[in-house]
């Protein structure tokens, strides 16, 4: 793979004065008509072996650009607060908004690759990190991200030259440490982790590319002329068209379904009620106090149909919680910078940190239900978006986060019932919208997109709990049961 990276590349010095400024004024046009129209980010990794000249590269495509439009992110060992969340939350923090350029100087690829050539984790284990890797990148790429990759690649008698040199020059030996030196003694292990990784992440819309750093002048003229000719290019491409996608199957032809099947007509008398309610709340409380608790996070997701009672249940829940302790993110439509990022991107930059508790009323499930019901996103988005909101669960999970997935339902009398009682009592009109009597309208495609959510993302590591709910007392103590259940199974 790195085989023509190591034919002596070089630019000739009167090439270089000839072309750069040229470059320059095109990247930066290009530039400021990425900025206008706000279209699309741009991300650009650059990676590659110690000594490479991957930081001066960096810094040159600061220099030749505009640095107002561009986040340059210098990524070094993960911090306390990012260890205590998955691997990719601290680069989906990071990403560039749509008009920007995001150049990352390590990436997410550099973690993995050290931890497989330190012997720290085993091939399969980076094979699986670089399918994640691609699945992320595929994602950013139907967002609508143009994703670049670049490796600065030098052979072993260029990188020990290299390092030497650097070492020798009393005004740059501080850039020469004992860690180079010890990968340097690696370096086959390296070059053979790093051919797998890259083998495995080189794709057709985000494929690697492999530049010689043994002349600084060919290795930054030749990642801006990529640079530009990619831009220019997506810039200069017609509005693709919308993809076309075979309706979602039918599975259920006799039209039944998981939502008819449950039993709403479950009750729970008000004495009963309120005995249970104190029982599960204190308990809930010491589950939260545990010794074990602190080693873990904890991600609450409520979604259900418009007045099933999600906030009746949240409150029950927080009630029983120490307010330091929880944190409740209330979903609505995305604002102008959610926009303009990956639909995920609010939700992952509001992971909890172990010990904390993040409840989120309504969720990334929006994709699946009111953006498509209500066509705001493409038929081709809200299908992929099942695989994606796996993954994205995998990786929470995985984490050691406790995910509790709860589905209110009601019958469409319960809810017509409590539509009429929250727009006839004054304090509680706020409840009610024009969105939620236009949304009655279109139960039967709910009821469709509800039971494709439930099918499709019920998982053995974050199944969802269907909720009874047409009695408020009975889906809060069931909800509130099954919670203590999983804490309990996890502590």
């Amino acid at each position: 793979m790195f085989e023509s990276a190591e034919l002596g590349h070089r630019i000739p010095k009167e090439d270089w004065d000839r072309e750069v400024p040229v470059l320059r004024e095109a990247l930066l046009d290009a530039q400021y008509d990425l900025a206008g129209a706000k279209g699309f980010p741009v991300i650009l990794l650059v990676a590659g072996v110690d000594g490479s000249g991957k930081s001066e590269t960096v810094n040159t495509l600061n220099e030749w650009m505009d640095p107002r439009h561009i986040q340059t992110l210098g990524l070094d060992k993960p911090s306390d607060e990012e260890l205590e969340r998955p691997h990719m939350w601290r680069y989906w923090r990071m990403l560039p908004p749509k008009g920007k350029i995001g150049i990352f100087d390590g990436s997410w690829y550099t973690w993995p690759i050290l931890e497989r050539a330190h012997g720290r984790t085993k091939t399969s284990e980076l094979d699986q990190d670089m399918a994640r890797v691609a699945r992320f990148e595929q994602m950013l790429i139907n967002e609508g991200a143009l994703v670049l990759k670049f490796w600065m690649h030098l052979s072993k008698d260029a990188q020990r030259k290299r390092l030497k040199g650097l070492e020798k020059d009393p005004k740059t030996r501080w850039r020469v440490t004992d860690r180079d030196w010890r990968h340097f003694d690696m370096y086959d292990t390296f070059r053979q982790v790093s051919e797998r990784a890259l083998r495995a992440t080189s794709t057709a819309e985000a494929p690697w590319i492999v530049v010689e750093a043994t002349d600084p002048r060919y290795q930054r003229l030749t990642v801006g002329k990529v640079l530009l000719e990619r831009l220019r290019a997506r810039l200069d491409m017609p509005a693709p068209k919308p993809v076309v996608m075979p309706p979602a199957p039918r599975v259920a032809i006799d039209q039944v379904n998981v939502l008819k099947a449950l039993d709403l007509t479950q009750r729970l008398d008000k004495k009963d009620y309120e005995e249970a309610l104190l029982e599960l709340q204190g308990r809930l409380n010491l589950l939260t106090r545990h010794r074990n608790f602190r080693k873990h996070s904890v991600v609450l997701v409520f979604e259900g149909v418009d007045a099933a009672g999600k906030g009746g249940g949240i409150r029950r829940i927080t009630q029983a919680l120490d307010a330091r302790t929880y944190r409740i993110h209330p979903v609505a439509a995305p604002t102008e910078e959610e926009r303009a990022q990956p639909y995920l991107w609010r939700f992952w930059r509001n992971l909890p940190r172990r010990g904390k508790v993040a409840i989120f009323d309504r969720s990334w499930y929006g994709r699946v239900l009111v953006e498509r019901v209500e066509g705001f996103c493409s038929e081709a988005d809200w299908q992929r978006a099942y695989s994606e909101i796996n993954d994205f669960e995998d990786q929470v999970v995985r984490s050691r986060s406790i995910m509790v997935k709860f589905w209110l339902s009601i019958s469409q009398e319960e809810q017509l019932r409590r539509f009429q009682e929250r727009q006839d009592t004054p304090f509680k009109r706020f409840k009610i919208t024009e969105e939620d009597w236009r949304n009655r309208e279109k139960w039967p495609a709910y009821e469709t997109a509800i039971c494709d959510m439930l099918d499709r993302t019920s998982t053995e590591i974050a199944p969802w709990t269907l909720v009874e709910s047409e009695d408020k007392h009975f889906g809060r103590i069931k909800m509130l049961r099954t919670l203590c259940r999983r804490l309990e199974e996890e502590l």
